[in-house]
């Protein structure tokens, strides 16, 4: 009865007598990095201990994880705005609206319409998209109609750029300002600068007569509003004077 019971409660007994299998020595179970020799008989500038020696890596951790950092970091510092010594230009002397515009020290990677409006403050000009696709920025360059936020200011020295200022007064409209303003051919009037500037240059282009023809003469201004027909009717009126 007794060995059936030790071999029932056999799993209760305590193990601490017994020995795993894979139970180091004594002198296995630690590391003694303490120097060889008592730490009175050493010198103070050669102790070394296990504190030290833990610290020590450590410290090799943080600068080994620091190092990507930096040499990420910048060599040289960004370039600030504005014309630099590569960029700049000595003088720029722009024929805007029959008057000479002397500019000095301007930056050679200005567009005409930037210069335009925000060195010679002929803000008639609207900037719209700033990629070419609304004509917002139209101007005439030598009787042409360009698009001004793609050409660069310093390609116009000696040309004879007109803007939507030099086309006509309130006292003395051009035709075209006329008829639209007859017409109703704006609404919020940000793109009537450019819609105008745009339908006077058609004038002496070698265009059909038909409506089809100024529409698609015009294709290239785009007026939110929506005033498409108005603008069409001015168009077709002066046309027909002319």
């Amino acid at each position: 009865m007794a060995d059936t019971l030790d071999l029932r409660f056999k799993h209760l007994h305590s193990h601490s007598a017994q020995k795993p299998k894979d139970e180091l020595a004594p002198d296995q179970q630690t590391l003694d990095l303490e120097p060889l020799t008592p730490l009175d008989a050493q010198p103070a500038s050669s102790r070394f201990s296990r504190r030290s020696f833990l610290s020590g890596l450590g410290a090799t951790g943080l600068l080994a994880g620091a190092a990507p950092f930096a040499e990420a970091a910048p060599l040289v510092e960004p370039a600030a705005d504005g014309p630099t010594a590569d960029s700049a230009v000595g003088v720029l002397t722009l024929r805007i609206n029959g008057k000479d515009y002397t500019l000095r020290g301007p930056d050679a990677r200005a567009t005409l319409l930037d210069t335009l409006r925000e060195r010679l403050h002929l803000t008639g000009t609207k900037k719209g998209c700033d990629h070419g696709q609304c004509g917002a920025c139209t101007v005439h360059v030598n009787g042409r109609r360009v698009n001004s936020c793609l050409s660069f200011a310093v390609m116009h020295e000696g040309d004879e750029i007109t803007t939507i200022e030099g086309l006509g007064q309130p006292s003395n409209l051009h035709p075209m300002q006329a008829a639209f303003v007859e017409h109703d051919g704006y609404q919020c009037g940000y793109c009537t600068s450019g819609q105008i500037m745009s339908a006077v240059a058609l004038l002496k282009e070698p265009i059909g007569p038909t409506v089809e023809d100024i529409k698609h003469a015009m294709a290239g201004n785009i007026c939110r509003c929506g005033a498409y027909t108005n603008i069409v009717a001015a168009v077709r009126q002066v046309r027909a004077q002319a």
